[in-house]
């Protein structure tokens, strides 16, 4: 059996400290100067004669190494690592070129911000690859991860267990530090969602001595965590509501709660994507238990923006028309709840699949139904909420293409096709109550005089069904608008066609040549 280190937070009890031989663990700071603080403390906690390496990002490791105690390692091995994603793939062979890596802690502090354009997908592969590397060379290896956006590299790997035997993060809490760590793996078991306040003093992390050992239960059900303009000026409803002035402040008071319901007010229509990015942060990582609820101030909320909410891990969105009496049901009614649609490791993967189709007017008949049907398999839109299918039929004596030609697109995701018998709509996350103010928009003249009926399909197995036949009905020559079936001069023809030269022309005589006329 290898030995088992430490992490530098000291008093802290086994099961949240071992580290044991052959396996990765990752924590991310806030900020780089909490981070080298970690280095240094985890170095000092470690016995005389452990095997110790330090390999930094941008920084000299010796610059690093400024607040070691009289304790720790009698030696300590210093790399410096170049800054690139290759750094971290080939980091143990590299080292096993100069020393044989068994047995060792290697600590490896990353540059600030090193992941802030790296994917999920890629991250993953990264914390894969380093951990079969732990276990093929016997050793234990210690990520300090620094950046101002931690929490999206957090909630990409809370997952992510079976590549990490630990996963915690550091954040400055009041005039103390939070040690939130969603799970930790070693010889002592298996921790999970533990949050527990820490203070650097005497050169080193240290528990604070109120911090009790039991794992943290699920006691508070009945607490409401709100912004203060939800209640519109009153008071707090009971002892269980506890009001804050801003979503900051109360988003760092629900990085701490289990099961409780916290209330976002929404005042503009600015504030959605942040608002977005701490429900996709508290969701990921406090669980499904918490109801998370959003109340817009005033009504500035557009589809788009709701489904991004909710796709983000919203328990409830609450329109800004709807009065205080009834919000107060509605947050009522969720309760209990625990919220069962799936969220995207990385909210960017989330607001790539609520954008519209990349498409816009007339498409193939094939086409048209390869797309809906890729948009109706993305797990990631709120179901019956993908848009409308209508097919048009015009009146008698218009043929289809002539239709066809009165349509006019302008909004990127909606799409269209036809046979000869109807034009088919398509109406990217159109309501099915806006549908007659879209055809107005789309047609140049008004739709009652271009199509003589028509048929909707707004709920996912209806569109799904038509899908199929449609693919059964497709033309055998796609019908498409005159504009587009006409042909078109080709540039090289039109630059050899002959140029005309303006001539003068005298309209009429000067005067002189008229008085010799007389």
């Amino acid at each position: 059996m290898g030995p088992i280190f430490s992490v530098g937070i000291h008093a802290l009890w086994n099961e949240l400290r071992h580290m044991p031989t052959g396996g990765v663990w990752w924590v991310n700071t806030e900020r780089y100067e909490d981070a080298a603080r970690l280095a240094n403390s985890t170095i000092s906690a470690q016995k005389n004669d452990a095997k110790v390496a330090l390999v930094t990002m941008g920084t000299a490791p010796k610059k690093i190494l400024t607040s070691l105690s009289e304790e720790g390692p009698d030696e300590i091995l210093l790399y410096k690592a170049q800054n690139t994603k290759n750094s971290l793939y080939s980091l143990l062979p590299d080292m096993s070129c100069n020393i044989k890596p068994k047995h060792y802690l290697i600590i490896f502090l990353l540059q600030d911000n090193f992941f802030r354009n790296i994917s999920s997908e890629t991250l993953h592969k990264i914390a894969n690859q380093i951990n079969l590397q732990c276990q093929k060379y016997q050793c234990t290896l210690l990520v300090i991860n620094p950046g101002n956006r931690s929490d999206d590299q957090y909630s990409a790997l809370v997952n992510a267990h079976r590549s990490l035997n630990g996963l915690a993060s550091l954040r400055p809490q009041n005039d103390a530090w939070c040690f939130d760590v969603a799970f930790w793996c070693n010889e002592k078991g298996v921790s999970a969602r533990q949050q527990l306040t820490i203070r650097w003093q005497q050169s080193r992390w240290e528990l604070c001595q109120s911090v009790q050992s039991a794992p943290q239960p699920r006691s508070d059900e009945r607490t409401i965590l709100s912004h203060q303009a939800v209640l519109e000026g009153a008071p707090p409803l009971s002892e269980h509501w506890r009001l804050f002035d801003s979503n900051q402040a109360l988003f760092e008071a629900a990085r701490g709660a289990q099961a409780a319901t916290i209330i976002f007010s929404l005042t503009n229509n600015r504030d959605v994507e942040t608002i977005a990015h701490d429900l996709h942060a508290l969701r990921r990582q406090r669980g499904s238990a918490l109801k998370l609820v959003v109340r817009e101030s005033q009504a500035s909320l557009r589809a788009v923006d709701e489904r991004l909410l909710m796709g983000s891990g919203a328990s409830l969105v609450i329109p800004g028309s709807t009065p205080l009496s009834r919000s107060l049901t509605l947050i009522e009614s969720v309760q209990g709840q625990q919220y069962s649609r799936p969220v995207p490791e990385s909210l960017a993967e989330l607001v790539g699949a609520l954008r519209p189709l990349q498409l816009r007017g007339w498409q193939p008949w094939d086409e048209f139904c390869t797309a809906i049907e890729a948009l109706l398999h993305n797990p990631l839109i709120p179901e019956d909420n993908r848009g409308v299918l209508v097919a048009l039929r015009p009146v008698p004596g218009l043929a289809t293409r002539q239709a066809l030609s009165l349509c006019r697109i302008k909004r990127q995701g909606d799409i269209m096709a036809a046979n000869d018998q109807r034009i088919v709509l398509f109406l990217s996350y159109c309501q099915v109550n806006s549908l007659d103010i879209a055809l107005k928009n789309i047609f140049s003249l008004p739709p009652e005089e271009v199509v003589s009926n028509r048929v909707v399909w707004f709920e996912d197995r209806q569109i799904a069904a038509e899908l199929v036949q449609m693919r059964t009905q497709a033309p055998r020559h796609d019908i498409m608008p005159a504009a587009i079936a006409r042909p078109i001069a080709r540039a090289e023809e039109m630059q050899s066609a002959r140029q005309h030269q303006p001539q003068p022309i005298t309209l009429m005589a000067p005067e002189s040549a008229y008085d010799d006329h007389q």
